[in-house]
């Protein structure tokens, strides 16, 4: 295995570039840091470009037995000053791979009966993008659809924040106009989460096939989805402030929509 000490290799640099969306799609190529995630992500199915550990730290996780599909030609050791240098968190188990992403679009999703499904409007904050998978992994749902994100689904910080759930569920990147249309094809009822709404999000009923759709935490919802949805709804707010953020949001209505459901 080749061990790599250096800050300036050419691996190295690479690693930090794929910070940046605009790289991670050029090459194809995202980051996913942690021996869990890489399970995860494995069990799905995605493809491993290359795989960087740290002896010290990987010593630690909980998942060891990670690296026994991995080729050996695809492994390389780094010390603990380079580790720190392309690690995202802190109290990582010393693992950073590089992956294949793949694709997200509406023909992918499978919906199966009485489907539910998330839907969130250009979100743009990959840690609040990372939560909400969070949510729809605890809560099973069938779907998140995210239309015209602002963050990417691959963001290292949306793994992160979502500890690998961008691998367990299924996603589909598209226009808000193809999310609507897709929604009528499939005879699902979508309802549209804002402050203004008449229609306390508790009472409705979410037994049917049904859609959740959030927006942002500063602009909310655009008209699109507030004249296109089949329902608006809110959440009361008792205090002084008058919304939560977007990822509690999310998991309220949709710990509420499973509860009716028997979950």
């Amino acid at each position: 295995m080749e061990r790599i000490t250096s800050l300036q290799n050419n691996r190295i640099k690479n690693i930090v570039k794929l910070g940046k969306a605009k790289e991670r799609k050029a090459q194809n190529l995202f980051i996913l840091e942690g021996a869990r995630e890489l399970t995860l992500a494995l069990s799905a199915g995605y493809i491993v470009d290359s795989v960087f550990i740290c002896p010290d730290l990987f010593d630690k996780t909980d998942y060891p037995q990670v690296l026994n599909s991995i080729k050996e030609d695809i492994k390389y050791e780094v010390s603990e000053q380079v580790f720190e240098k392309i690690a995202y968190r802190e109290g990582s188990d010393g693992l950073i791979t590089l992956a294949k992403p793949k694709s997200h679009t509406l023909a992918d999703l499978k919906p199966k009966d009485n489907p539910f499904i998330i839907i969130l409007e250009a979100v743009e904050k990959p840690g609040n993008l990372g939560a909400i998978l969070r949510s729809a992994d605890a809560a099973q749902v069938d779907a998140v659809i995210i239309c015209d994100p602002l963050t990417d689904i691959y963001n290292p910080n949306a793994i992160r924040s979502g500890v690998g759930c961008t691998f367990t569920v299924p996603t589909a990147v598209c226009s808000s106009d193809e999310a609507l249309m897709w929604l009528k094809a499939n005879n699902i009822k979508s309802f549209a989460a804002e402050l203004q709404a008449s229609n306390w999000y508790h009472e409705e009923n979410y037994t049917q096939p049904s859609a959740i759709v959030m927006g942002t935490e500063a602009d909310g919802l655009t008209p699109f989805w507030l004249n296109n949805a089949d329902r608006r709804i809110k959440i009361p707010m008792r205090g002084k402030i008058d919304s939560l953020n977007v990822s509690v949001s999310t998991a309220v209505i949709t710990f509420e929509a499973m509860r009716q459901r028997g979950f």
